[in-house]
């Protein structure tokens, strides 16, 4: 059951929230403090301090010199996490322009947020990996995917050797380690066997890639930083060790169960679907894809099998031609303006040759041909916006907190892979257009089964089988990791493993509402416009940049759920 605390704030004020009459005579919060200085409030300006403050307060105090997710704090923080709310429900958004509406929803979706992890997901108590603290790559999306703890060390940041700034810099992010997997062994009270058992992996290999750092000559050279670097490695093999001491004991269910996801993806992802919509969503694509593969398949009989590049020479060639190709494409057939960093967002991505052997689902087929993956790539365009033309609201500038951006960024990516397709990239290579199925058939299989993980029905790795077995020609059976990777994280973040294809569903619904009404008003669909003024919205859930584009918000409606 959801938490009484997230129940209340389902109320008939909410109701009228979504369909733009906004008011807040019907409240059932009237006994939660209201700043005097936001009652009645109809400023805008007054959402973007008060977004500030947001922001401010949800970064946790620290402890010992990491953050504290310790229960006595979070307790002790919560009368203050309330007066936000109330502030942010006492501005009256009537006569707001739709874009302005929007902004209030983020910061409402961004606090239900917080209040769901506060009182269902708990990654602090339930989810080993969320003290996860050193990444060696950076996302594709806007954020790390997952919960990740506020003190991270982006490794893959640090350019070796290391400056004297850089040097100070890794020296305090090691520091945090220690004090943290120290609290985490408090903290970590949940029963959540498959979170647990999955964790301790991310931990493992944590202590790997230190062990790697140390390796370096400017490390192992350097007393301080070696001393800081050998008691980050210490602490997460103590931690390694505390947790498989604890696993044995842990017996219950990962899951958040079918009435907490279909909450979380409305209230907090503003994805107006029902875990039951979803699975349907997820089959539909599944059985659609597999007999658009077979069809494909049937159509090419009688042209030549494709061949995997065999050396980095062949797929230095082949990449270089994707890229190229790729790009022409988006500019001659005006299917988005073309800016200066598109291309080299694009070409830091490009790829190299790997063994036959060592390859994962997406390498199989990113040897054929790159440029379905390339077009999945979208991510590193809407990145690169970000840095070089940041959204001019305080409020979408940067990444959306809890991965409320996936519905955009993966939804995005995976439909542009077909979208492409459809407006002719793959003309000159009918056999490419079979790739583009496969993946499509992979994404909704892995969703497929996180879903039923989150119902607590399967196990992760029952999940997991859903996920091999329905992916066509069996290339999620090639290597492992990827498979366990994908399902621990969408089993860790709720919605996410589902955002590929349900995103994709919610942005085709956009472009279908956009279409018609260009119809309506005997205008030509002009695919730059579309995607132009998409991007143009910044890294926001699918269901808000819908409104904005059409004026409808007609789709929006089971956001609330009464």
């Amino acid at each position: 059951m959801i938490n009484p605390t997230i129940i209340r704030m389902k109320n008939a004020y909410l109701l009228l929230l979504v369909l733009l009459t906004i008011g807040c005579n019907n409240s059932t919060t009237n006994n939660e403090p209201i700043n005097n200085k936001l009652q009645s409030s109809n400023s805008y300006e007054d959402l973007i301090s008060l977004f500030h403050d947001w922001r401010t307060f949800e970064k946790p105090p620290t402890k010992d010199g990491a953050p504290d997710y310790t229960a006595e704090t979070f307790e002790k923080r919560w009368p203050e996490f309330v007066n936000l709310r109330s502030q942010l429900k006492a501005i009256d958004t009537t006569n707001w322009s739709i874009p302005n509406r929007a902004d209030w929803m983020i910061v409402w979706a961004e606090m239900n947020g917080f209040d769901f992890n506060h009182n269902i997901l708990k990654p602090w108590v339930r989810d080993p990996a969320f003290y996860k603290s050193v990444w060696t790559y950076k996302s594709d999306v806007p954020a790390h995917e997952g919960p990740t703890h506020h003190a991270v060390t982006e490794l893959w940041s640090y350019e070796f050797p290391l400056s004297e700034t850089e040097r100070k810099s890794l020296i305090n992010d090691l520091k945090v380690i220690p004090a943290l997997n120290e609290q985490a062994k408090q903290n970590l009270s949940g029963n959540a066997k498959d979170l647990w058992i999955a964790g301790i992996r991310d931990i493992k290999t944590q202590s790997e890639v230190l062990k790697g750092l140390l390796e370096r000559p400017e490390i192992a050279s350097d007393g301080e930083l070696e001393k800081f670097t050998m008691d980050a490695i210490n602490a997460s093999d103590k931690l390694v060790t505390w947790l498989e001491g604890e696993a044995e004991k842990k017996t219950g269910p990962s899951g958040i169960g079918k009435d907490n996801y279909t909450w979380y993806m409305q209230n907090v992802h503003l994805v107006p679907l029902t875990w039951e919509d979803e699975v349907m969503i997820l089959k539909r694509e599944l059985a659609r894809a597999w007999s658009s593969l077979k069809l494909e398949e049937h159509r090419n009989r009688n042209l030549p099998q494709m061949e995997a590049a065999d050396s980095p020479e062949a797929y230095n060639q082949m990449a270089e031609e994707a890229a190229r190709s790729l790009m022409d494409f988006l500019e001659d057939q005006d299917i988005l303006t073309i800016k200066p960093y598109l291309e080299p967002a694009l070409r830091e991505h490009l790829g190299s040759f790997i063994p036959e052997e060592e390859r994962n689902f997406f390498r199989i087929g990113q040897h054929y041909d790159p440029r379905p993956l390339y077009s999945h790539f979208y991510h590193w365009f809407e990145l690169a916006r970000m840095e070089n033309e940041p959204h001019s609201s305080e409020i979408r500038k940067g990444p959306l907190l809890y991965n409320i951006f996936d519905s955009r960024n993966e939804g995005t990516a995976t439909a542009v892979e077909e979208m492409f397709m459809h407006a002719g990239l793959y003309d000159d290579s009918p056999r490419t257009r079979e790739i583009v199925y496969i993946m499509i058939a992979q994404r909704a299989a892995r969703g497929l089964g996180s879903l039923y993980a989150h119902a607590n029905e399967m196990t992760m790795e029952e999940a997991g089988g859903i996920h091999s077995e329905y992916t066509p020609r069996g290339w999620m059976k090639t290597e492992k990791e990827l498979l366990i990777f994908e399902q621990h994280l969408y089993l860790r973040q709720p919605g996410y493993g589902t955002s590929y294809i349900t995103g994709k569903h919610l942005l085709e619904a956009a472009m279908a509402d956009y279409g018609l009404q260009q119809e309506l008003q005997n205008e030509a669909f002009i695919a730059k416009d579309f995607f132009d003024t998409l991007n143009s919205m910044g890294n926001i859930p699918i269901s808000l940049g819908h409104w904005e584009m059409t004026g409808s918000d007609r789709h929006m409606g089971s956001i609330y759920d009464e």
